[in-house]
């Protein structure tokens, strides 16, 4: 496994990212268990989840496997976020002082660990100020209780506002951004990204699939059974029909499954630290590893932007001079 360090810190990460969505909601404890336990053993050492998943049985079940011992804890980069709260009560979400310090407590307990590696914030509060969010998670760094934060679903001006904020009290700030990134999804190539490369954060991309429209829907061995039986995705499949055959097409002349290629598309971009999965069962774990072997050229590369055609680049030269 090589490597890779996460954003400008020294903390050195698997290339793919375990995420756990499904734990709890969609793939039962033992599954759960049995993939952590294979990654770990292939040498995938980072883990995502959130608060909200699963309404916190996740982030229980992950707890659960880690209390298992055989150095888990240790050997496991633990991501989790902060924002979204499971109670309507006022004070129970967003990012205030207290909500993410109560938030923070509720998470370890579940986790139960002491320390959290990496806190993300899962989305913008345009009405907490930087400082407020600020002094809370230095708080919890000084505690011990986190030891990087990073952001998740932020704009690039959201990004320097919370970078320069940080930096003004002299704390490390944000050391990477998660965000909505694919073939089918490029727009934050156009702020984003720059913001990320310049400030120095990895970037980690959550539905590096598409929601499953780029694990090969067309071919009844995609994988996607369940999402396609869902209205919302034939509506998608539809909509892009052209596209996928293009898309799949290519990948089957490349010989390589569509889910592993479009994996390593989003590697082969350096401003990429770790694209997150996403696996319902050991078999979609174990297959997205292919991804880290495949190298994909300059033609295919222009290939891919031909079928899926990006904003044009960076702001303002994608939409300027």
């Amino acid at each position: 496994m090589d490597y890779k360090f996460l954003g400008r810190t020294g903390l050195r990460v698997s290339p793919l990212c375990l995420g756990t969505m499904n734990f709890g909601p969609r793939t039962s404890e033992a599954d759960s268990f049995a993939i952590m336990d294979r990654a770990l053993e292939d040498g995938v050492n980072f883990f995502d989840t959130a608060n909200v998943y699963g309404g916190g049985e996740t982030e229980t079940i992950i707890g659960r496997w880690l209390a298992q011992g055989g150095q888990r804890r240790e050997k496991v980069v633990l991501a989790t976020k902060v924002y979204n709260g499971r109670d309507p009560w006022p004070n129970t979400s967003r990012l205030s002082a207290r909500a993410i310090r109560d938030a923070c407590e509720a998470s370890l307990r579940r986790l139960q660990t002491d320390h959290i590696d990496l806190y993300q914030m899962h989305h913008v509060d345009r009405d907490t100020p930087w400082d407020e969010i600020w002094q809370a998670m230095d708080l919890l760094v000084d505690q011990g209780k986190v030891i990087y934060v990073g952001s998740s679903n932020f704009a690039g001006w959201h990004i320097t506002a919370a970078t320069e904020a940080a930096r003004r009290r002299g704390s490390l700030g944000l050391v990477s951004e998660q965000s909505l990134y694919n073939l089918t999804a490029r727009t934050v190539e156009l702020e984003v990204l720059p913001a990320c490369e310049a400030y120095g954060l990895g970037v980690l991309p959550w539905s590096p699939l598409g929601g499953g429209l780029l694990a090969g829907v067309l071919n009844s061995g995609g994988g996607s059974e369940g999402r396609r039986s869902a209205d919302a995705m034939k509506g998608r499949i539809e909509s892009k029909r052209d596209q996928l055959e293009q898309w799949e097409k290519l990948c089957a002349e490349l010989g390589e499954e569509p889910s592993n290629v479009a994996l390593a598309w989003l590697l082969s971009n350096p401003v990429v630290t770790a694209p997150i999965l996403g696996p319902r069962t050991l078999d979609q774990y174990t297959n997205s590893l292919r991804a880290l072997e495949i190298s994909l050229d300059a033609e295919v590369l222009s290939r891919l932007d031909a079928i899926f055609p990006g904003p044009g680049g960076a702001a303002p030269e994608a939409y300027a001079w």
